[in-house]
C-alpha cells in the first residue's frame, strides 16, 4: 500500500484554473468506513460550487472535490462487514474523488452492477442517489403519472428520465438544443426545446405535471407551478438561474400543490446509508436489466481536471463526465 497519492487540490477558489495536481497522503479509513483505490471519479455541478467557493465541503469531510468513484476496496476500516479487499464498488463521497484514493462509509459503497464497468459505474452514484431520494422518496411518483423534469440532457436528468420510465411514469423534460432533445427523446421522454417552445403549454394540454424535479429556480418556479395539475408536487435539487422567486401563494392553497427539495451532501450517514439500501433493491436490478444505462458524455485525466470542469460549465455536454484516475 502507498503511503502517498496523486490528487486535485483547489488552490484558491475561482475557475477551473485553480484544480491543480498535488501530492498527498493516502487516506485512512476509520471505523466503519472503507479505503477505495479510485479507478475513475465523476464530474458533478457541486464539485464546480465548491471550487468556487460558493460550496464549502461539510466538517470532517476531505476539502478535496469529488462526490463519487469506482474502483476496488484497498483496506477495512475498524467494524466494517459485507466488504473485503479487492471488491468492486462505486461509492458515494462525503468528498475526496479527485484522488488515487478516497475514504467513505461503507454503507455508502455499492458493489458494481452486472454487466456494467468501472468507467460507467463511476457515474453511477451521485445521480441514483439524488434522483432516488428526490423523485420516489421524496416525491412520492408513482406509474401513470405525468414527470416533468428540466435539464434533461444532464447526468441528473438522463438518470430521471430513465427511472421514471422504469416506474411507469410519463416523462416530460426540456433541453436547449435539437441534439440534446433527440438525446431525451430516445431515452424515451418528451422534450421540449426551451428555446423554441413552452413547457407550460405542453404541460398544460396533457393535463399538468404531477410531480416536477427542477434544477433551474427562478424564473422557472412560477412556470411550474402553471405547468402543474392540481395536488402535484415539485422537488428543488439546485438552482442554476436563482433561489429567489416572487410566486402567488393562493395557487399553491387553491391547487393543493407541494413545494419541497433537498440536498444530497449535508444529510446524514444514516440517511445515506438507506438511500443506498434502496437503490441496491429497486435501481440496480434496472441497471443490470439495461433499464437504466449511463449517458456517458466524455473522459478526462486527472491531471486535466480543469478541462473536465470546462466542459461540464459549457453546459454543452449530454450526460456524464467523468475523469480516469487509475482506470480498469
Amino acid at each position: 500500500m502507498p503511503t502517498e497519492m496523486r490528487c486535485i487540490e483547489i488552490s484558491e477558489p475561482g475557475g477551473p484554473e485553480v484544480l491543480t495536481e498535488a501530492r498527498r497522503a493516502v487516506p485512512v479509513p476509520g471505523h466503519g468506513e472503507i479505503l477505495i483505490e479510485v479507478a475513475y471519479a465523476g464530474v458533478n455541478r457541486p464539485d464546480a460550487l465548491q471550487r468556487a467557493g460558493a460550496y464549502k465541503a461539510p466538517l470532517g469531510a476531505s476539502d478535496l472535490p469529488g462526490l463519487e468513484c469506482s474502483g476496488r476496496v484497498a483496506a477495512l476500516g475498524p467494524g466494517v462487514t459485507g466488504w473485503s479487499v479487492g471488491d468492486q464498488v462505486c461509492a458515494l463521497l462525503p468528498g475526496g474523488g479527485y484522488a488515487e484514493f478516497a475514504t467513505c462509509p461503507a454503507e455508502h459503497a455499492l458493489p458494481v452492477p452486472v454487466g456494467v464497468d468501472l468507467k460507467s459505474a463511476a457515474c453511477l452514484p451521485e445521480t441514483c442517489f439524488t434522483v432516488w431520494s428526490n423523485v420516489v422518496m421524496r416525491g412520492g411518483l408513482k406509474a401513470g403519472e405525468r414527470f416533468l423534469v428540466h435539464g434533461g440532457s444532464s447526468g441528473i436528468g438522463t438518470t430521471a428520465i430513465q427511472i421514471a420510465k422504469a416506474l411507469g411514469a410519463r416523462v416530460f423534460t426540456t433541453a436547449g438544443s435539437p441534439e440534446k432533445c433527440a438525446a431525451c427523446e430516445e431515452l424515451g421522454a418528451t422534450a421540449i426545446n426551451y428555446k423554441t417552445g413552452d413547457f407550460v403549454d405542453v404541460l398544460r394540454a396533457e393535463g399538468g405535471a404531477n410531480l416536477v424535479l427542477d434544477m433551474v429556480g427562478g424564473s422557472y418556479i412560477a412556470r411550474n407551478i402553471k405547468a402543474m395539475a392540481d395536488d402535484a408536487r415539485m422537488v428543488f435539487i439546485a438552482f442554476l438561474e436563482s433561489p429567489k422567486a416572487e410566486i402567488n401563494f393562493a395557487q399553491v392553497m387553491l391547487r393543493r400543490l407541494t413545494i419541497t427539495g433537498s440536498t444530497l451532501r449535508p444529510q446524514s450517514d444514516a440517511a445515506k446509508a438507506e438511500i443506498a439500501r434502496q437503490l441496491l433493491g429497486q435501481v440496480w436490478p434496472m441497471v443490470s436489466a439495461g433499464k437504466l444505462r449511463v449517458i456517458h458524455d466524455s473522459t478526462f485525466p486527472l491531471a486535466e481536471a480543469a478541462a473536465a470542469h470546462a466542459r461540464m460549465e459549457s453546459s454543452q455536454h449530454i450526460g456524464k463526465i467523468v475523469m480516469e484516475v487509475k482506470g480498469g
